[in-house]
């Protein structure tokens, strides 16, 4: 499909109820390889917030009431309709987002992937019934849908971070509002049209696009109406909304940020790290909460990973994201630019050396080229905080324990991964990370079919797996006579 057509396609107004309406006011949406307005959306404000929520509460308890098996069959339906559109809606957020086409195929096939999984785990919402240890009576465990749930997705995933969240909501009984980022809207309101074409009960999903995150978030979490929140983004914001929640003591899930250790023994496969390593790097061109953000290598090997790592970080090149010979596009805005300028800088002033890379270049666009930094100082900032980049920050270290002390210090948990041929070793490192999620000779971990989050500032709750459905579901504990 033409460039225009698909931007035609797409709706551009609020989706309240099942239906697109106008708002009276717009913002644009952004190419962030030339800046150029892609399209023009409609802004929500409170009051479109409220008419959402009274949308969601309108039809909760019959959706919920809802046979699991229809809910299930309709997710499946969601599933093969993102397929049939799986080029078109690649290629809109590679408009909007900036990455190249390559890795928007891979989030459309990983984002429906949580449509047809929770389409199996629909009918599979489980309680029990035992009897009393005292023989007094019958206990009665069953689980039922949260309500009507809020959700706050980011502009680095602009399908998978919602569907990670849908997919579940839905498939308890859950109603759910999405409010997309304000950078990347248009594929978060193409499938919701999807939705609907696929028999998604109108009412069950509303999308509101906006300029002004604070107003149509605050309406939403201050009304008693609403149950849940679920959020995917900074640890500050994070923070911020877990605080606000807390006078309607909404159950919350936190996807928050991260500062992932990519961590390589000695006795690790060099080439197989390497290879790893442009997966845990370059996903998303480095904007990705789960990118490798640090690189601590065995000073034994360090130098042999370095060089092999740079030879493949130059072969990456720069372009617009919509062009098949691009491998690596621009980052969402200048102002990431900014920040990735600002921590290389910080390293290099510190001792650190640019490998290759580290200049932004000339515009139009906000592109940044893969860089490697090697010998980072232990009080870089880019050690501490998540670049959000194409950057690699190399820093040696002798023994296992001074490794998995290096990764685990930070205030973040989200993800880490480790190269060693040693299974002991694996599981050992494994277990002793402080993080929610470890690869272990692997640079991609992220599947839907397994638990997604982590602890201390990098967030809590499930999201994926068989895990994920409970974040959307209430336990009743019903006591019956004898």
């Amino acid at each position: 499909m033409a460039i225009e057509d698909l931007i035609s396609s797409v709706p551009t107004g609020l989706w309240i109820g099942g239906e697109e309406r106008q708002a009276a006011s717009t913002f644009n949406v952004l190419d962030p390889s030339d800046d150029q307005v892609l399209a023009t959306v409609a802004d929500a404000t409170a009051a479109d917030a409220v008419a959402a929520l009274d949308a969601a509460c309108a039809v909760q308890a019959e959706w919920a009431a809802t046979a699991p098996r229809k809910r299930g069959e309709i997710l499946r339906s969601v599933f093969e309709k993102i397929t049939e559109r799986a080029d078109d809606i690649a290629a809109l957020m590679t408009l909007e987002m900036g990455k190249v086409l390559a890795e928007s195929k891979g989030e459309v096939a990983y984002g429906a992937e949580f449509f047809r999984w929770f389409s199996e785990e629909a009918v599979r919402i489980a309680g029990r019934y035992t009897p009393a240890p005292a023989g007094t009576g019958r206990i009665l465990v069953t689980k039922q849908a949260v309500g009507p749930c809020f959700a706050i997705t980011p502009w680095n995933f602009p399908l998978a971070m919602g569907t990670r969240k849908m997919g579940p909501a839905f498939a308890a009984g859950c109603t759910m509002i999405v409010k997309p980022a304000q950078e990347t809207p248009l594929t978060m309101l193409l499938l919701a049209k999807l939705m609907d074409e696929a028999g998604l009960p109108k009412g069950v999903l509303s999308v509101l696009p906006t300029s002004n995150p604070g107003a149509v978030s605050t309406a939403l979490i201050d009304d008693g109406r609403l149950r849940k929140l679920t959020f995917t983004g900074s640890t500050g914001v994070g923070k911020a909304l877990v605080k606000q929640s807390a006078d309607k003591l909404l159950r919350t899930s936190m996807e928050l940020g991260g500062n992932a250790p990519f961590i390589v023994f000695d006795d690790a496969d060099v080439d197989a790290a390497v290879d790893g390593a442009i997966l845990a790097k370059m996903r998303n061109g480095g904007e990705a909460c789960t990118a490798a953000n640090r690189f601590h290598v065995a000073n034994s090997v360090r130098e042999e990973f370095t060089e092999k790592l740079v030879k493949r970080m130059s072969e990456f090149t720069l372009g617009k994201g919509i062009d098949p010979s691009s491998t690596l596009g621009p980052l969402i805005n200048s102002k990431q630019v900014s920040t990735v300028t600002e921590l290389v800088s910080d390293a290099v002033s510190r001792g650190a050396t640019v490998a290759v890379g580290g200049v932004a270049p000339d515009g139009p666009g906000n592109f940044y080229p893969a860089t490697v930094l090697a010998d980072v100082p232990a009080d870089a900032r880019i050690l501490k905080e998540e670049v959000f980049g194409p950057v690699a920050p190399i820093t040696g270290f002798d023994t296992e324990e001074e490794g998995v002390a290096a990764a685990n210090n930070t205030e973040y948990g989200l993800a880490a991964y480790v190269y060693t041929q040693s299974l002991d070793r694996a599981l050992r490192v494994a277990e002793g990370i402080e993080s929610g999620m470890v690869g272990v000779n692997r640079g991609v971990i992220s599947d839907a079919a397994a638990p997604f989050g982590g602890i201390k500032e990098s967030g809590f709750g499930r999201e994926g797996g068989t895990e994920g459905i409970e974040e959307y579901l209430d336990t009743k504990y019903i006591a019956l006579t004898r």
